[in-house]
Parts: structure tokens; sequence; C-alpha cells
């Protein structure tokens, strides 16, 4: 019974590493310093879409993410030109490779992908949060009803 109790333990808990020394500081600026594409998908993803909660520049480790979304163990990074030049392609394979060990899984879009078609890079941000969701979430499609939805159907049957 304890590992089960264990096993749903470490199921909901945030699966990012703790946020590192000065890691913390450093996504507090990042918040204030975003990027256009950065901008224009934080507007959305803070409505939490699906019931889907998102978190902005959230640090994990040694790192900033740009976007997370627990329940879906998903970060979401927005690459603008610089992560295609000199060592940057094999700095995030490796931080990727960390978080995925982690069990977060990393959505890597081009910025200009953001601006160039936003509707088609919003909605494959939510397919794929979607898709990572355990069975038991609300969001999940086919999952349970909302909390706020449980009683509806059972009022007027006479049970207490």
């Amino acid at each position: 019974m304890r590992s089960m109790v264990e096993g749903l333990l470490a199921m909901l808990r945030d699966a990012t590493p703790k946020a590192g020394r000065g890691s913390v500081g450093n996504a507090r600026r990042l918040r204030r310093e975003m990027s256009l594409p950065e901008v224009l998908l934080w507007r959305e993803l803070r409505k939490r879409p699906a019931g889907l909660k998102f978190r902005r520049q959230h640090p994990a480790g040694r790192w900033v993410l740009d976007f997370y979304c627990a329940d879906a163990r998903l970060a979401i990074e927005i690459d603008g030109e610089a992560h295609s030049r000199g060592d940057r392609p094999e700095r995030d394979a490796a931080r990727d490779a960390v978080l995925a060990r982690e069990g977060v899984f990393t959505l890597r879009l081009a910025a200009r992908d953001v601006l160039n078609d936003f509707d088609a890079v919003f909605r494959m941000i939510l397919a794929t949060a979607q898709d990572r969701l355990p069975l038991h979430h609300p969001a999940a499609p086919g999952g349970p009803p909302p909390r706020d939805k449980l009683g509806e159907d059972f009022e007027g049957t006479g049970s207490p």
C-alpha cells in the first residue's frame, strides 16, 4: 500500500528539477523581458485553455523554461535564431535530455513560427499537452468532468 501511495505522490509532484541558485531571480527578470512571440503566447496560455495551467519563465534546476504545464509535464521553449548558432543546439539537447529523465517533454518552437502561424502553433501546444495528461485529469479528453460539474446530474434524485 505504501509503494502505491508513494507512486501516486510521485506522479503528482512537479517533475522539474528544483530551482537552482539564482534561477528564481533570473526567471523574474526574464518575465519582465519577454520577447514578442513569448508575450503573444502568454496572452493566450494565461487564460488556462482547455483547463490547463501554464507557468511562464518557470525555474527548473539551473535553467528557466519559457513555459511549463506541470499537469502535462510539458516544457515549451520559444527558440529565436540564436538557438541555432554555436554550441546552443548541443546545450539545448543536453538540457532537454535532463528534463526528459525527469519525465518532462520539451516542445521546441521557432519564434518565427509563433509570429507567422500563431493559431497552428497554439493548437499544436494544446494537442501536445492534452496527449500528455494522465487519464484521471479533468482536462484529459474523456476524463472526469471538472469538480464544479460533478454534482449536477445527481441533484433532485433524493440522495443526501
